[in-house]
């Protein structure tokens, strides 16, 4: 269960009741039409499940449990959202499996990666919704010839497993050499996508509750439908109208297990939402992500005492499960700390996050608290459609396209010119 705390000073008048309105009937609009896919992939992904299923008995490795290693090649929306969802919930996953993400063509991060896998018992997901990403597709030449693997054998094309567009490049690669292959819905965007084949297939492989994960986003997509989460709008409207006073948005997160939940949101927000609106002006919202408490200690003074520009979101856990104490140890000179003693560590971050978000209150500037009662994947589902919910929303009421990323493209161009010079 998640409870969402507003604590925005926006009057929701006549004007913003037009703006929410119209806003609430575009989003219909994008989920009825076959353009935009996300808001139907918690459902249409149950049968992905069923898929995998079968897939688990038809791989001789797999139906043999002879898999240690399971390896994404996948950069930006291939592996973010797959990292995120994974690394919050593995401490409660029980799996004999490692997952290994191979993002980035930093040749010593490749290198020392690799030197933690065992070829012998991987399996290499290749994820692209292109199929032709240059770092993806670099890496994965890299693989196949450090390791020799021949794709005509069957032993070999068995460790690989890829996740694309059907009919992609690499679709198409795939069918050659009888690779098994996972589609991405044509209208699903990268960064939109972590309920598709793109994080349900290695989140399924490590052991995951990917059935509690699409469930709980399902019916959260469907709440908002049925207009029982109007926070979402209400939140999106005020940042849109104080998105010049405020356009930086924190999201400040109480727990190691979200540090890559909030890198996948600074993507969703930064891409989505970073554009020229319909009337040719730059427009967005600059994304920062914080940890708590580590960063009270580097980035809160700014935020207290700094310009006010930004606005605030405080992610908390109500309960991690776990019981781990503060000795009562008395130690020389140290005793001013003695006030801890015997508390749990929980106890400790939450009356830390508690402060935090008091002082932010307390010191004028626009803040909302986000409070999961423990961390479980019907939660994260609901986190993950909460903020996908809230990106297209704010899109809406910026008046801009919320899917595309031509100033990515742009780079992508100039890099092949910098090549085929």
């Amino acid at each position: 269960m998640i409870n969402f705390e507003h604590r925005f000073e926006a009057k929701i008048g006549k004007v913003a009741k037009e703006v929410i309105k119209k806003s609430f009937k575009g989003l219909e609009r994008e989920r009825d039409s076959d353009k935009i896919g996300y808001y139907n992939l918690p459902k249409n992904s149950s049968k992905l499940v069923n898929s995998l299923e079968v897939f688990n008995n038809e791989n001789n490795y797999l139906k043999k449990d002879l898999i240690r290693d399971v390896v994404v090649i996948g950069i930006g929306g291939s592996s973010l959202g797959t990292k995120a969802v994974f690394e919050f919930l593995k401490h409660n996953t029980k799996t004999k499996r490692k997952l290994y993400f191979l993002e980035n063509v930093d040749p010593i991060y490749i290198s020392e990666t690799l030197k933690r896998i065992d070829k012998n018992k991987a399996l290499f997901l290749v994820v692209s919704k292109s199929g032709t990403t240059i770092e993806t597709t670099s890496i994965f030449k890299y693989i196949l010839k450090k390791y020799k693997f021949d794709l005509n054998k069957k032993s070999d094309s068995q460790r690989f497993v890829t996740i694309t567009d059907k009919g992609s490049a690499l679709s198409k690669f795939s069918d050659k050499y009888s690779i098994k292959q996972f589609n991405i819905p044509n209208n699903v965007g990268g960064r939109f996508s972590v309920l598709s084949a793109v994080g349900i297939v290695p989140l399924y492989l490590m052991n995951i509750e990917v059935k509690s994960l699409l469930k709980a986003s399902e019916n959260f997509i469907e709440s908002f439908f049925n207009q029982k989460q109007n926070n979402i709008l209400e939140k999106a409207f005020f940042y849109t109208k104080i998105a010049k006073r405020y356009p930086i948005n924190v999201l400040f997160s109480y727990s190691s297990s979200f540090t890559y939940f909030n890198q996948w949101y600074v993507q969703l927000w930064a891409e989505s939402l970073g554009k020229n609106d319909i009337f040719g002006n730059s427009v967005g919202l600059t994304p920062v992500h914080l940890v708590g408490s580590v960063d009270q200690h580097s980035f809160l003074q700014l935020i207290i005492q700094g310009p006010k520009d930004k606005t605030v979101t405080v992610l908390k856990v109500e309960d991690f499960e776990n019981k781990s104490k503060i000795p009562n140890i008395q130690l020389d000179f140290l005793d001013n700390t003695n006030y801890i003693n015997g508390q749990t560590f929980s106890k400790l971050i939450n009356e830390e996050c508690n402060a935090t978000f008091e002082t932010i209150v307390e010191n004028d500037i626009p803040a909302d608290l986000i409070t999961l009662d423990k961390i479980s994947a019907s939660n994260m589902g609901v986190l993950i459609s909460y903020y996908e919910l809230l990106t297209s929303a704010v899109g809406q009421m910026l008046e801009i396209n919320t899917y595309d990323q031509p100033g990515v493209e742009f780079g992508k161009k100039k890099l092949v010119k910098k090549f085929k010079k």
